[in-house]
Formats: structure tokens, sequence, C-alpha cells
């Protein structure tokens, strides 16, 4: 009786809902104008709190409604807000229309209206066919910040996002380089980065690295989640990070934007997107252009970023969209620094004949397809063709600093130089599938969600390496029978394949609380097939001997990634959540057999494994605070890193296992509405992200290394801002902090003027920086006027070991821009 009792007792906390009736609220929304559907309109329930979003085809649902007075309020960017009254004694259908305003809101009442809902933005627990319970989820709504996102300003764009190492060059935003939880920033090559959802960089496996990153003023969102992602996404340590781009909403016919930017260091900017509706067609795209002569000399560049995205509306159970994106910029680099040279002439330029070019082509249809209200399958095929040229002198800046003529770029009579310069030439020819079919189904009667996909991904690139030319132009043609005995010489093709199958389920143990457990299995298989040279040169640098050496490795891995997810949701507005999950970054021929003049690479370099793990609290207090603070944990075992072996060269290798623990968290204070609720106009809000890192190495067979701090991880990354409006007026005040950090294993000093290294290695001081953006819109018209790095700070954020250095490369100092805007 006493078991009896219990079990009863049991089953009634954990299923609440059997103690009184349980319906179904289904319905649709239309525009009432064109009777289209709406998607991602908000529908809450007054009573229980929940919020849902309707779905691409504008059906919504509720599950276990209990009988009784509801009040479902409905929200939808364009349109009137409605409420309407339900008494629910049985499951029912609802058809809601949306009217169109018929008056003007200005800027601060439709961002409050926003804000209101969005104050603190994170993925649902699943949305199209992809699972996001128990995951640390951030998701950027740019309409709501304000900053120079026409040059791409990545403290501005990402300042929502804790923890976030970025490196800040000086060429207008034409790439982009963050790293997070001490991750190297490098072209982002530690995330895995999508746009609309497909892969965008050179090689997800072969070669990382982001070449393209599309302008913030054509995003809507930008969507970051942490290494728990690796089983849905891929096996990187960072995580996932996804562009989602603007497209123009389902109640307008069509839609212009056009925001031109001048600013300092003669930068120029011209972004232009129009979109349009027709029928069941929707057509969304843009032109990106832009110019500058960079913050120091030898570092002008022009960039250009065409986009065009398809959607067509088969029926109302699916629909299938294409988008195609194109990026081509020539830029020319400026060098790296030593320490003296960077306390002297922070601006100096090193080098005049560095050049790198980049052209980005992109292909990605998709077909959704809802199966029925619980189930949808997605499928897409994406590609790649695209290269990166870089032509310079990569030897270390010391020698320029000691003679900025040296013998190896001494000129000539007619303009150009003895030595010929280091061609890097990288072709990126990939493509693949991917398939995702998200449904839902009981578990002991209660509801569970199931997710289950596959990937399949096949590159075929090329690397070449050898001489340039002797000139100072952009000129990328190899010079190989001019120079027959140059060092730096190897041709090499990189077949890779990947096929993954993966899997999570959602499991609602009650309406609270949920499990997520996840499974990824992984095959890679990577080839190295070429040849390289191995030149002998005597005493007095004469070559004595050219050896032509032949390569071909085959490195198949088979392995699995597991992971578990937990989230509990106290309210509606207050969830916990919990996760760990394994991750796995695989070593490329690729890295290996690029010649470095800064470093050598150990042959024997292998894959990095380890896992990540969060626990966080995050929510909203009476619409006055949002906030998200989270602990993480990431073991890093073999982790890759640059040391110095005992005959003083710099060799890059696996260092040993690291661990690195900390605290993130983001609060935002709604001042307005904590002190001035009734002042609809008003626009007042301050926020504070912070992140406190610890690390060490525990392990390692290397010297100096075991206690040591991990690199690319300052203990302190903080950002702080006011923004204040009233009306069609915005002003934002941003300060940003980031205290020291080492750049090598062994935490070494920076090195002494004339030293090999110097430059190289060392520390990257701390440094605070001030920004500071206010705006002014007039019906379709709006002006915005900024300036950057207010107080002149000087700082750089990064020692390259390769280009654009080797060296310092010195950030921005103070720039001004203005932007006017025209919308329709």
């Amino acid at each position: 009786m006493n078991k009896a009792y219990f079990i009863l007792l049991l089953g009634l906390l954990l299923f609440p809902e059997l103690l009184s009736g349980q319906w179904r609220v289904e319905g649709i929304v239309k525009n009432a104008t064109n009777d289209q559907a709406i998607s991602e309109a908000i529908i809450f329930d007054q009573q229980t709190n929940r919020l849902i979003e309707t779905k691409a085809n504008g059906i919504f649902l509720f599950e276990n409604m209990s009988e009784g007075l509801h009040e479902l309020s409905i929200i939808s960017m364009g349109f009137k807000s409605q409420i309407i009254a339900l008494n629910i004694q049985r499951d029912t259908f609802l058809t809601i229309v949306l009217e169109e305003p018929q008056i003007e809101l200005s800027t601060i009442e439709i961002a409050a209206k926003r804000k209101e809902i969005f104050a603190l933005r994170q993925l649902k627990d699943y949305q199209g066919t992809s699972i996001y319970a128990g995951k640390k989820t951030e998701v950027i709504i740019l309409e709501l910040l304000q900053g120079n996102f026409a040059s791409n300003n990545s403290r501005q764009v990402f300042s929502q996002i804790a923890g976030l190492n970025i490196y800040e060059g000086s060429d207008g935003g034409l790439q982009l380089s963050i790293g997070g939880r001490g991750l190297d920033p490098n072209r982002t090559s530690n995330f895995n980065t999508r746009q609309n959802g497909y892969d965008i960089s050179a090689d997800v496996l072969g070669y990382p690295e982001n070449y393209y990153t599309p302008p913030a003023e054509a995003l809507e969102q930008i969507q970051v989640i942490r290494g728990a992602s690796s089983l849905q996404y891929g096996t990187q340590f960072g995580g996932l990070i996804n562009f989602k781009t603007k497209r123009i909403p389902s109640f307008k016919r069509w839609e212009i934007e056009s925001n031109q930017t001048v600013g300092s260091f003669n930068f120029f900017n011209s972004f232009n997107r129009i979109g349009f509706n027709h029928k069941k067609l929707s057509v969304n795209s843009y032109y990106n252009y832009k110019q500058g002569d960079g913050y120091r000399n030898n570092s002008d560049f022009t960039a250009h970023n065409a986009f065009i995205n398809l959607n067509y509306r088969i029926n109302k159970r699916s629909h299938i969209s294409a988008d195609y994106s194109y990026y081509n910029y020539l830029a020319k680099q400026a060098g790296g620094l030593t320490d003296k040279m960077f306390e002297e002439t922070p601006r100096l330029s090193t080098r005049d004949r560095n050049w790198f070019d980049v052209n980005w082509s992109l292909f990605n249809i998709k077909y959704e397809y809802d199966i029925s209200l619980k189930s949808r399958l997605s499928v897409r095929a994406f590609g790649l063709n695209a290269s990166r040229y870089s032509l310079g002198y990569r030897g270390n800046p010391v020698e320029l600093n000691q003679n900025p003529i040296t013998a190896l770029d001494e000129q000539r009579p007619d303009g150009s130089y003895i030595s010929p310069r280091d061609l890097i030439k990288g072709r990126f020819v990939n493509g693949g599938l991917e398939a995702k079919y998200l449904f839902e189904y009981l578990t002991l009667d209660r509801k569970s969600i199931g997710l289950i996909g596959a990937k399949f991904f096949r590159s075929r690139n090329q690397s070449f390496q050898g001489p340039g030319s002797t000139g100072i132009d952009p000129d990328f043609e190899a010079r190989t029978d001019d120079f027959p005995d140059y060092a730096n010489q190897s041709e090499f093709i990189f077949p890779n394949t990947n096929i993954a199958l993966f899997t999570e389920q959602i499991f609602y143990l009650n309406p609270r609380l949920s499990i997520t457990p996840g499974l990824r299995l992984e095959y890679i298989r990577t080839e190295s097939h070429g040849q390289y040279n191995q030149v002998i040169f005597d005493n007095a640098n004469n070559p004595i001997a050219n050896i032509l050496n032949q390569e071909d490795r085959i490195l198949p891995r088979y392995f699995a990634l597991a992971g578990v997810g937990l989230s509990y949701k106290a309210r509606t507005s207050i969830n916990w959540y919990a996760n760990i999950s394994q991750n796995y970054r695989s070593v490329t021929f690729s890295d290996i057999r690029v010649v470095s003049p800064t470093f050598i690479v150990d042959p024997d370099i292998s894959d990095e494994t380890g896992f990540t793990a969060d626990v966080g609290w995050r929510g909203q207090w009476k619409k006055k605070m949002s906030y998200d603070v989270g602990f993480y944990n990431i073991y890093y075992n073999d982790r890759i890193g640059v040391i110095l072996d005992n005959r003083a060269n710099r060799v890059r290798k696996n260092i040993g296992t690291a661990l690195i623990s900390g605290v993130e968290s983001l609060i935002d204070f709604n001042i307005k509405e904590i002190y001035f609720p009734q002042k609809e106009q008003l626009k007042f809000n301050w926020f504070t992200n912070t992140a406190l890192t610890h690390s060490r190495y525990l392990r390692s067979e290397e010297n100096n290394v075991v206690g040591k701090q991990v690199e690319f991880i300052p203990f302190i990354n903080l950002k702080t801002g006011l923004q204040l409006g009233y009306r069609d007026f915005l002003s934002t005040v941003q300060f940003g902090y980031v205290s020291s950090q080492f750049t090598d294993v062994q935490n070494s000093p920076a090195a002494p003027d004339g030293d090999n290294r110097s430059g190289i290695i060392g520390e990257i001081p701390s440094y605070s920086i001030v920004d500071f953006s206010m705006s002014y819109r007039i019906k379709n018209l709006g002006l915005q006027v900024g300036v950057n790095n207010l107080f002149n700070e000087s700082y750089f954020t990064r020692r390259a070991t390769g280009y654009p250095g080797p060296g310092i490369i010195p950030s921005e100092g103070r720039s001004f821009y203005a932007t006017l805007s025209y919308k329709l």
C-alpha cells in the first residue's frame, strides 16, 4: 500500500497535468491584406506564460492546455497586435488574421516593442530541424544594436557575447577573427562558421579558416551556440556561429535599403539591399562595396560582396530556397612590427610589396517539408569554389628594423627587387549534402522530440608555394623557372572526405524539466598527394643540391562523440541549463606542408580531443533586467601550440593537456522600465558583459609548460555600455577592457630588440577602448555618426607568426565615420 501510494505521488509530481483535462490549441496566423501565412508571429498565453512562434507556414500548436479561460496575445512586427479570449473545453483550431497598422511608429517605439519580447534572446528548445535544448545559445539581434557596422567592427557587433577574444586589425572588417574560451582567434578557425545554416569556411576539415564574412549591415541575427553544438554541426571546440541574413517580411511587397558610409583613412562603404514578394516567390539580394587606405601605410584595400536568396513556397507544407554569395577583395599588407617599432611608431609599415587576394563563391539549395504538425524534413546541398593568394616577403621584422633595405629586398633601378616574393596559392573546391529529420513522439505518455541527421562532405583542395615576382604590384603568377633553387617550393592536392551520422533526443520528464542526450558518428579521410623541394645551401648561401621529394599520405579515422544536456524552466522567464559533450579537431596536411620562416612543424603532429561542459542560469526579471550567467570547463587534450625546442627552433606541435575554466555573464538593465516606466518614447539600457577565465597546462612532455597559462586567454574580458534614446534619436557609448595575455605556451616575455623573435613572441598588454555612436531618423532617412577608439588608445591584439606579419599587428587608432541611410 505504501509503495502504491509513493508511486501515485511521484506520478502526480512528474505529471501534474493528469489532475485536469489537457487539450490542444492549434491554429494559423494570416495577413489580412493578402491572406498569406505569417511566420515567426508570437503567440503568448497570459495564464501559463507560455510563448511560441508560428512556423514558416504560419501554423502554431499549444499542447497540454488546461480547461478554462485563456487570453492569447498575438504579436508580429508590421501588424496590429491582437488579444483573443478563449474558453478551452476541447481540442481547438483557430484562424487568426492580423491587420497592418495605419500609424507610423518611431524608431524607439519599434525597438521597445521588440526589446520587450527579445530582451535576452536565446534559441528555442527546437526550431526548424534543429535542437537547442540544454545548450548555451546566444542570439544577437542586429537591429537593436548600434555601431560601426560598415566596417564590421567586431567589438561592437559582438558586444553582447561574453568571453570572445578578437583580433582587431585595420582592414575595414574584411575578415572576422574571433575565438572564445581560450581558442585561437585566427580567422575564426575554431568555430564551425555558417551562413543561413551552411558552411562558409575554406574546408571544415582540411582548412577551417574563414576568409569570407558577410557584412553586418546585411544581417538580421548572429546565432552563437557553444561547444555542445558539436553533435549537430561538427566537432569544433568553439561551437557554432551562424550568420542569418535579412529577409523581406511576408507582409511587404518590396523593400529597399541603402547605406552610404565615409570614414577616416579614406574609408568608403556602400551597402545596397533590395527584396520583393511576388505570389509564392520571395527574393532578397544585396551588393556591398568598400575601399580604404587603412590605418598604416601600405594597407589599402578594395572589396566587392554580392548575395542573392530565392525562396519559393511550393505549397502549404513545403518550400525550396537557394543562396549564392560572391566575395572578392584585394588588400595590401603593411607587415609586422617589433616591440620597439610599435612603441615608437605604431603606424609604421615594414612591407611595401605584400598582397593578399581572396575570391569566394558559395552555393546552397535547401528543401524543407512539413510532413505533419509533428514532423519536418530538411535537405540541403551546398558548395564552394574559392581561392586565396598571398604574395610577399615574410621574414622576421628585425631585418627591416636593422636595415629597411636588406640584401634580400635590395631594389633595382627599374623599381623591381633582387629577391622574389614568397607566393602561396590555395584553391578550394568542395561540396556536400546534409539531411535532418525532426519529429515528435511519446515516451511513457510524455512528449519527446527526436532528431536524426546525416552529412556527406567531399573536398579537393590544391596548394602551391614557390617563388613569385620581384616587383611590387599584385602579380600572383609563379616564377619557378626563373628561380629553380627557391627554398620554399611545394605543390599538393588534398582530397578530404567526411561522413557523419548524428542524433539528439529531447525527453520532457515533466513540463519544466528535460534531458537531451546525443550521439555523433564520424568518418574522416584526409589525403595528401604532391611534392616538395629540399634545397641545400652552403655557408655562403649558395645552393648546392635541390632534391625533389614525393609524398602520399592517407589518414582515415573513425570515432564517436557523445553528449547530454539538461534544461529546467523554473518559470517561463527563468531557465537553468547544463551540458557536457565531446569535441574533436583534426590536424590537416595542408597545415603541415606550408613552409613558414618563423616556425617549423613537428611531422608527428596529431589530432586534438577533449570535452566542453556548461552550466548556467538565464532569464528575465519583470522586464527590468535580463541576464545570462554561466560557468564552463574545457578539457583540451593534445592541444597544439608553438614551443622553443632545444635547438632554439620554434616548433608547432602537440604540447599537452590544458584545462580552461571560467564564468561568463551578460546582464542588461532596462533603466527606463525601472525608473521611467511611463516614458514610452524613452529608451535607456545599461549592459555589462564579463568573462573571467582561468587556464593552466596540466600535463606536457615539454619543458617549462606544466602550470603555465594557456595562450590567447585574458583573465578579464569586459564590455559595458549605455544606450540612451528618445523617439527617433539614439546614442550608445561602450567601454571595453581586456587584460594581458600570453601568445606562446611557455609564457615568454617579449623578445629583446635585435632578437629574431622580436614582435613574434611575448605578452599582449592589457588595453581599454571607448566607442561612441549616435543616430537620428526622419521617416525613411537616417543619419548615424560615431567615433571608434575615442581616446586614441595605442594597442595591439595580435602577434602574427605569418601573414599579415610576422610581428605585431597594430590595431586602429581613433577613427570617425558617418552613415547616411535610406529604407523603404
